[in-house]
């Protein structure tokens, strides 16, 4: 059943871009209810659970029941399982053709997500949207600009299996792990497998993927009692987010973000006015994505959550990103139109973008800040990234004939 599960939630984020939701359909109990309070009451928040105000990050993600690991966080030791979701993040192996792996849209040295405005693709494609951070994304509740998937583990098959980005079969993916020696002693030793296989491939790609988090910011450190963390700037930009700017409105919660959907007015990629082969890859992912064949021969826009309901109202809307580790991921929005955080400040101060579709939030209007004012909500937004989480690329694993390390029968 988890097999299954995992399928339909991965190929449903790849191909339509929302999750199965009647596999995850459960009756509300009077458990759930007192196991909700208690977790309201103790203090225990991830992103989106807070609706107006900030909160430290807790010390590590939410570590899911069917994928127990380690709680470990970038820099202490990985346990074993996120040794080898290390190896296999960065292992091209991973991929369809076994050229591009995680780490090539996903890169340490670019904030582990992608320095250009739109990340690479599958080779002979492009991408429509930026690649976002890897860091802390165990601590979000919905995955990608559209939300498609609701885990990392649902999210790694997408992404490697995704048309444009991996493109990978699982079969072949999982062969080629099966002709690693040290592959599959790995997985013998974290999940007592006789064989490699990509459900459990997800499940360790996962595990490392929490591992990259970071709470322990001037923020973080200013948000759990350290008055000296934050510089008088930086609170003062503080204030000017909660107040002024109203940037809390949706960047709320530890996370700093909402996790809701909004149209902003971000412009289009000035990649998909230039490039034939970007129209190639908006329109099949409108094709994929089952829009109205209006839609899919004119339309040259990304037109966001749109193709989860279908609904006009839904167009242009994304994801509201989280403000976590902005010091290493510009460019910024979903498709990497602003390059610095001060023209991202000039972008509300101005109100936000054009209503393209009548759908734009009205909680954006012009906010008159001064330069001053500016600076310090810049500084403030710096306040939530620490120093650079920085990892070695790893030698992955060789491949080698079966004959020459398995034992004779």
């Amino acid at each position: 059943m988890k097999n299954i599960k995992r399928f339909f939630t991965a190929k449903i984020a790849v191909t339509q871009a929302f999750r199965l939701d009647f596999f995850k359909a459960k009756a509300l109990s009077y458990t759930t209810i007192v196991l909700a309070l208690l977790i309201i009451s103790s203090g225990i928040v991830v992103a989106g659970d807070s609706p107006r105000g900030l909160s430290a990050l807790p010390s590590n993600p939410p570590i899911p029941t069917d994928n127990p690991s380690g709680t470990n966080v970038y820099p202490s030791k990985m346990d074993k399982k996120q040794e080898l979701g290390y190896l296999l993040f960065f292992d091209p192996k991973v991929s369809g053709d076994g050229s591009i792996s995680c780490a090539d849209c996903h890169d340490p040295k670019q904030g582990w997500g992608f320095a250009d405005p739109i990340s690479r693709g599958y080779p002979g494609t492009v991408h429509w949207r930026n690649s976002q951070t890897a860091v802390n994304s165990g601590y979000l509740n919905k995955i990608f600009w559209e939300g498609g998937t609701t885990s990392l583990e649902s999210q790694a098959p997408a992404a490697a299996g995704g048309g444009v980005a991996g493109n990978g079969s699982p079969d072949m993916m999982e062969s080629r792990l099966r002709f690693s020696p040290e592959y599959v002693k790995r997985f013998k030793e974290v999940f007592g497998l006789e064989w490699p296989n990509m459900d459990h491939a997800w499940d360790a790609i996962a595990a490392f993927e929490r591992y990259l988090s970071q709470p322990d910011t001037p923020f973080d450190k200013f948000m759990r009692g350290d008055k000296n963390a934050l510089a008088s700037k930086a609170q003062k930009g503080m204030e000017i987010f909660k107040g002024k700017a109203n940037c809390i409105a949706c960047h709320n919660g530890p996370m700093l973000s909402d996790e809701k959907f909004y149209d902003i007015g971000v412009a289009d990629a000035p990649e998909f006015e230039e490039s034939g082969l970007q129209q190639v890859t908006v329109r099949f992912q409108h094709y994929s994505k089952g829009s109205s064949e209006e839609i899919y021969r004119t339309s040259k826009h990304d037109l966001g959550i749109y193709f989860k309901q279908k609904r006009l109202e839904d167009r242009g809307k994304f994801r509201i990103a989280p403000l976590r580790y902005l010091k290493y991921t510009a460019p910024y929005m979903h498709n990497g139109t602003l390059f610095t955080l001060d023209e991202v400040i000039e972008f509300y101060n101005k109100g936000g973008g054009e209503d393209r579709w009548g759908n734009k939030t009205k909680i954006l209007k012009p906010l008159n800040l001064t330069k001053d004012e500016k600076e310090a909500l810049k500084e403030f937004l710096l306040s939530t990234s620490g120093e650079e989480i920085r990892l070695p690329v790893p030698k992955v694993p060789d491949y080698a004939p079966m004959a020459d390390w398995q034992p004779k029968k």
